[in-house]
């Protein structure tokens, strides 16, 4: 009569062991969590190769005169002739100046009428000395005074030969800063004549690219008010220092013959072409730069990004040239540099065997108004 209750009691028991021992068997196959697959570091990269390439700069600089002669005078007083006026064209010697002359002329008569006397009274000292009537000492005293007069003589007829200015050049007019009657203090600037027969430019260029050109490179000259006409020109000077700053240098382009219409002061261009040379190229995106200076990531046989130093140098067009630190045919990367550290593994999505931009077999040049290096 009591048997029914237990053996109902002990099959329940029996039924939750079951379901117990059958959760513990399942929980290690629910807990395990598959491996996540590790992604692959994408890069863009080019092979390095060598090429012929002419470097072509344009920079922009001012017209002005091969020769400007500032005019002022010597002597002071009131300007009696100023004859000539901007964009007069004058001869050298013609006179441009001249200056009241009066007051000199008169001492200069006086120092003359002074040397005569002087010249008298020594000849009359020297007869009285033959007789030995005067000492030696009086001789002396005249023939020096002789010459004090001729000194004198001497310096007012060189202060009055100031009083006239002739031109010492063949020129144009290009200032006129006084009027004829003013009154001109000593040293005052008073014309300028220009030479119109040349005319030069400066322009500031890289220490890289100065050292490729030299004196009479030909260059390519256009100046915006005669359209875009091109004139040729060609390097006159190169300027010995470089700003220690910028390391650049100045280069001086001389336009001649001068074209019609061109004017000193007119905004020019000018266009230097280097001659091919080989270089190595890189573009300019796989350049990087730190602390420790500039580096590419170089990628090895293995698959592997290492820091490659290099020295870079002019910049042609979107690439830079190599100095040192790579040769040819390594693989640099270009693109996916955020998170790339040396010796990480990258896979190459794109590269290209020839770099782009480059021909081998051809002598190209790129324009470039930027940086030169």
């Amino acid at each position: 009569m009591h048997w029914q209750p237990i053996r109902t009691l002990w099959l329940l028991v029996t039924l939750a062991l079951l379901l117990i021992s059958a959760c513990s068997q399942e929980t290690p196959a629910t807990t395990e969590k598959p491996k996540k697959k590790t992604r692959d570091h994408l890069v863009e990269a080019v092979v390095v190769q060598r090429s012929v390439l002419g470097v072509e700069r344009v920079r922009t600089g001012t017209l002005r005169a091969r020769r400007e002669v500032q005019i002022h005078n010597q002597e002071e007083g009131e300007i009696i002739q100023l004859p000539y006026f901007e964009g007069d064209r004058i001869k050298k010697g013609d006179v441009v100046v001249r200056l009241d002359d009066k007051l000199l002329r008169a001492q200069l008569a006086r120092a003359q009428a002074t040397r005569q006397q002087a010249e008298q009274d020594l000849k009359r000292t020297r007869n009285l000395f033959k007789k030995k009537l005067v000492s030696d000492e009086e001789l002396n005293r005249m023939e020096t005074a002789l010459e004090v007069a001729k000194s004198d003589e001497e310096v007012l007829a060189t202060r009055l030969s100031y009083t006239t200015i002739v031109s010492p050049i063949n020129g144009i007019v290009s200032t006129r800063l006084s009027e004829p009657g003013n009154i001109a203090e000593r040293y005052t600037h008073i014309l300028t004549i220009s030479d119109p027969t040349s005319l030069i430019t400066e322009v500031t260029l890289s220490e890289l690219l100065i050292s490729q050109l030299s004196v009479n490179h030909p260059a390519e000259v256009s100046i915006d008010a005669l359209g875009d006409k091109t004139f040729l020109g060609k390097v006159s000077r190169i300027f010995p220092n470089l700003d220690p700053v910028t390391r650049r240098g100045t280069v001086e382009v001389e336009l001649k013959p001068v074209p019609q219409g061109a004017r000193p002061g007119q905004l020019c261009r000018v266009k230097l072409k280097t001659q091919g040379a080989e270089r190595l190229m890189v573009p300019f995106s796989a350049l990087r730069r730190d602390q420790k200076g500039e580096y590419v990531f170089a990628i090895n046989a293995d698959g592997k990004v290492q820091r490659a130093a290099v020295v870079g140098g002019l910049r042609i067009g979107e690439q830079v040239e190599v100095l040192k630190g790579l040769s040819d045919g390594q693989q640099i990367v270009t693109k996916g540099f955020l998170d790339l550290s040396p010796g990480k593994t990258v896979k190459v999505v794109s590269a290209d065997k020839k770099r782009s931009g480059a021909d081998d077999t051809q002598t190209k040049s790129a324009r470039d108004q930027a940086n030169d290096s």
